[in-house]
């Protein structure tokens, strides 16, 4: 099941292996003609229109990022990406690349399937969620298989992997990728796997053009203990302001955009962790309210009351 795979990546995996493993600023692989010309054009010429229904936000919102999960649906193409991608052999060759053994592929494509983002749309640097929301596995890999038969650096949408975002001086360890087509990105995810993309700003002739690309996620039934972190969300660091908002600075109207737009994108953040809060709150309550719970607390009363008096 590795005929899409250009030959040539196809048996270069322990080559690979040793990019990936001494990546900066942190374990990935970037790999030029991933699969064969003819099948990256069918993937291209398949790719799903963009749909408001599926651009909605976590606030039920229709933005500028449409996401389709149902991917073996999208096409005959996509149908056979698809095919690949589960089958052992890929699961194998994609372990061997990463160092991880017993790879398991995702059906239902949480959180991946094809990304399209528009004219204006960025991605603050994030680390991913790390269980997935439905099955006891922990993610493991991350595979970005761009679609953009023609993009420019300077046009941005740019794969960023960085270090630490939270810390932008001490943040200098940095890899830019550019989003053309059949390039390939594998990147190992961690708590410290930050990346995300710097925003789009097409010229006025190409504003047909969109940033499109199919995402992957991988998992495994186990982890070491010690790269192991308590079950969470993606967590997001928001930008920091532009390096031109310094003393003296006179405000124009493009400052005054992106001023409003950090702004609005804290304030949602603030909001759902908020709700995220509440919704946590109200599931400890249910638990402490329980039956079972009460029943618990009434038959360890005798030792907890030996264990207080003891302090």
């Amino acid at each position: 099941m590795l005929d899409l795979l250009r030959p040539e990546v196809r048996a270069s995996a322990d080559a690979l292996r040793g990019d990936f493993a001494a990546a900066e600023p942190f374990r990935h692989v970037v790999i030029d003609a991933f699969v064969e010309d003819a099948f990256c054009h069918d993937l291209i010429r398949e790719f799903p229109a963009f749909d408001p229904v599926n651009a909605l936000n976590e606030f039920g919102e229709a933005g500028r990022k449409a996401v389709v999960t149902g991917v073996a649906r999208i096409g005959p193409a996509y149908a056979r990406f698809d095919r690949m991608i589960r089958s052992r052999e890929f699961l194998d060759w994609l372990g061997q690349v990463a160092s991880i053994e017993n790879l398991v592929y995702d059906p239902d494509y949480v959180g991946g399937g094809t990304h399209e983002n528009l004219e204006g749309q960025d991605l603050d640097s994030h680390v991913d969620f790390n269980f997935h929301p439905r099955r006891p596995l922990h993610r493991r890999l991350n595979l970005i298989l761009f679609l953009n038969p023609e993009w420019r650096p300077q046009w941005g949408g740019c794969l960023q992997l960085e270090r630490d975002p939270w810390h932008p001086v001490a943040n200098v360890l940095r890899r830019k990728v550019v989003p053309l087509a059949n390039r390939c990105v594998i990147f190992e995810t961690t708590e410290t796997s930050w990346h995300g993309f710097d925003r789009i700003q097409l010229p006025a002739e190409r504003r047909n053009l969109s940033r499109r690309s199919i995402a992957v996620y991988f998992y495994t039934t186990t982890r070491p203990p010690a790269e192991t972190a308590s079950s969470h969300g993606t967590i997001y660091a928001p930008r920091p302001l532009p390096r031109q908002f310094e003393a003296g600075h006179t405000l124009d109207a493009e400052d005054v955009q992106e001023l409003e737009i950090l702004l609005a994108r804290r304030d949602r953040q603030i909001q759902y962790l908020y709700e995220r809060e509440l919704e946590f709150s109200k599931t400890l309550a249910g638990i402490y309210r329980s039956p079972s719970f009460r029943i618990g607390r009434a038959l360890t009363w005798p030792l907890r009351k030996i264990r207080a008096k003891r302090r």
